[in-house]
């Protein structure tokens, strides 16, 4: 079976986890500084805050903020349920605008229809590894003075006319083990202002600057020095990786192009997609089609088959959305392998998978290559 990810972990990120381990110094130590600046200085800003998890990175960046009960932040129902929990953890409420479907990222002009004197944030998400339309996002974050977060946990090295996400606004990363690059477990934010940069350091460590000193209640979100001299190792890798998974995409949208039945990615003009997911639309017996790829060897996924604002924990606190393009979505995507560790014969296999799917389905497919 072609698994759906493959994370590439090797001798060089071994022998860095011995190097800290032999050393001592495990936790928020001279690696993790290492790495936020290394990170910083790769998405363009001054300031990495390393964190235990992408999802608490989207919390903090939200603290630090200051944003909690009585405000509203505007985000997007399709993607994991993190992004908008962790408005939740915050004490403020999530506001769903629907996507736009060539793109499946946050429509521009329904956020500013969101709008309301309680919004202080806009939480776009880069996902499946595309930005988001960041040029129209931080017009209206600049004109109606709100703070903008990038949820682009999924989308490291993605750009936009080679200015890469997270140097838009605050943006925050996970690296968790499927991501384009991991450290087991673990998150950044990513930012120019400093006020925001010195609150989430603060709190990120039980609110202390001087050891043992408390300014303000805060947490225990540290990364530990194992996690980030992993994280060295493949952000310097990440380039190569990259590539590879640019070049896979680029084989799968060309064999699989004019296939009738099948929607696959688009990217705008101007922007660097970095595919996380290779995401299509099947807009016709999707579960069916998917035990034949499985039937193939080829495995899949659906990111993601219910909308937040259609999950229980929502409808719980009162959510009745009518998110028409975004519940389309939920119904017809399927990721189909696009890791780095495809080898050639891999890449057959998934065209020649999906073709015989396609037919085995009902639908019109290529000949296999």
């Amino acid at each position: 079976m072609i698994s759906l990810v493959n994370p590439i972990i090797g001798p060089e990120e071994q022998a860095a986890v011995m190097a800290v381990l032999e050393s001592r110094q495990l936790a928020q130590g001279p690696r993790v500084a290492e790495f936020e600046e290394r990170f910083a200085a790769y998405c363009g800003v001054r300031h990495g805050i390393a964190v235990s998890s992408g999802t608490m990175a989207l919390w903090l960046a939200l603290l630090a903020y200051e944003i909690g009960p009585g405000d509203e932040v505007i985000t997007t129902p399709f993607s994991f349920i993190a992004t908008a929990n962790s408005i939740l953890y915050t004490g403020a409420t999530p506001v769903f605008v629907d996507i736009d479907p060539e793109t499946f990222n946050i429509d521009p002009a329904q956020v500013e229809a969101a709008i309301t004197p309680r919004t202080k944030a806009i939480m776009p998400v880069h996902l499946y590894g595309l930005p988001s339309d960041m040029e129209h996002l931080g017009d209206i974050a600049r004109r109606h003075n709100l703070a903008l977060i990038e949820d682009a946990c999924q989308a490291h090295g993605a750009a936009i006319d080679e200015r890469r996400v997270g140097s838009f606004g605050a943006g925050c990363f996970s690296f968790y083990a499927t991501k384009n690059m991991t450290t087991g477990e673990g998150g950044i934010i990513t930012t120019d202002d400093d006020a925001v940069a010195d609150r989430a350091r603060l709190l990120r460590a039980h609110g202390m600057r001087v050891r043992y000193y408390h300014e303000r209640l805060g947490f225990n979100f540290r990364m530990t020095d194992m996690q980030a001299a992993i994280g060295l190792v493949q952000l310097g890798r990440l380039p190569e990786l990259t590539r590879r998974r640019q070049a896979n995409a680029a084989f799968l949208m060309e064999m699989l192009a004019g296939v009738d039945g099948l929607i696959l990615p688009r990217t705008p003009a101007g922007y660097e997609h970095v595919y996380h997911q290779f995401t299509i639309r099947v807009p016709f017996e999707r579960d069916a089609f998917r035990k034949a790829l499985a039937d193939r060897g080829v495995g899949s996924e659906v990111y993601y088959p219910v909308p937040i604002s259609d999950q229980d924990v929502y409808r719980e606190r009162g959510y009745q959305p009518f998110m028409p393009m975004s519940q389309a979505a939920s119904r017809e995507v399927l990721s189909l392998p696009v890791h780095p560790a495809l080898q050639p014969e891999d890449l057959h296999q998934i065209v020649n998978a999906v073709c015989g799917a396609l037919a085995e389905v009902g639908a019109p497919a290529l000949a296999t290559v």
